[in-house]
């Protein structure tokens, strides 16, 4: 297979098949038969030429639209369903369809991405610091009574575990999903699951008694003004909040060697 030179984000280049840049984000185009028919089905998908539900082809359909072998559509429409592009039935009236979408089926891969890649705790919590602002401040313009009140539960189940620090983190990380669930914008939540994945500890070996009750109180003061539509205000306690996590996981990243199956950090 023709292989090309590209540079990543860094200026380190990197050689890459065209059908490995079509299976991951489309960098580029590519001279594999395979990876043109990904490529176009693609393009006719932000083209709005196709929509979900709408039925693309079988193998045999494929073949015949592109002039290819059967091998090469097959090829096309594996990849096409791993990208969670299509959905494949098989048997008699089986074939591609456009799928519904599913953007957190690719939340876990995306945060594996950035892990793999490397990434610094204050590269993701800088990155986590904007979505959470920008999710409490619209929390504040559009969470609805069953928002709030999911809120308050959360904060009721939160202090019901207060003295256990593991499990008080896991509904620490809870609250932050909802108040980004809060906010109605899928994007955001869909990002926030991908640092969640890389950022939040497993286990939270450094909280103590009074700093999960100072966490309680400010998640409990964010309710508030949630539920006043106080966006501004909102928007600049989760600024605040996130910027103290921000520097207890940074100072404790170098600890990390003492103890790494504890987890990356703090709540």
């Amino acid at each position: 297979m023709p292989r090309t030179s590209a540079k990543t984000a860094t200026g380190i280049p990197v050689a890459m098949s065209g059908q490995l840049t079509a299976r991951i984000m489309f960098a580029g185009r590519s001279s594999s038969l395979s990876a043109q028919i990904v490529g176009q089905v693609r393009d006719e998908l932000f083209a709005k030429q196709l929509k979900p539900g709408d039925f693309l082809g079988t193998e045999k359909d494929l073949a015949a639209r592109f002039g290819t072998s059967r091998i090469v559509a097959r090829d096309a429409l594996r990849t096409l369903e791993a990208l969670g592009i299509v959905e494949i039935r098989m048997g008699k009236g089986g074939g591609a369809r456009i799928a519904h979408g599913n953007p957190r089926l690719f939340a876990e891969a995306l945060a594996v991405q950035l892990d793999l890649t490397g990434v610094s705790v204050a590269e993701i919590m800088d990155a986590q610091r904007a979505i959470e602002t920008l999710a409490a401040e619209l929390a504040a313009e559009h969470a609805t009574a069953e928002d709030i009140a999911r809120l308050r539960l959360l904060l009721k189940q939160a202090g019901n575990v207060i003295g256990d620090m593991d499990a008080f983190t896991r509904a620490s990380r809870d609250f932050h999903l909802a108040v980004a669930e809060a906010s109605h914008n899928r994007v955001l939540v869909v990002q926030l699951i991908s640092l969640e994945h890389v950022s939040w500890p497993r286990r939270n070996v450094t909280a103590t008694p009074k700093l999960t009750q100072h966490i309680l109180e400010i998640h409990s003061k964010l309710v508030d003004l949630i539920e006043l539509r106080d966006a501004s205000a909102a928007r600049a306690l989760m600024d605040d909040h996130v910027k103290m996590i921000r520097a207890r996981r940074v100072a404790e990243r170098g600890h990390e060697h003492e103890a790494p199956e504890e987890g990356r950090c703090c709540c």
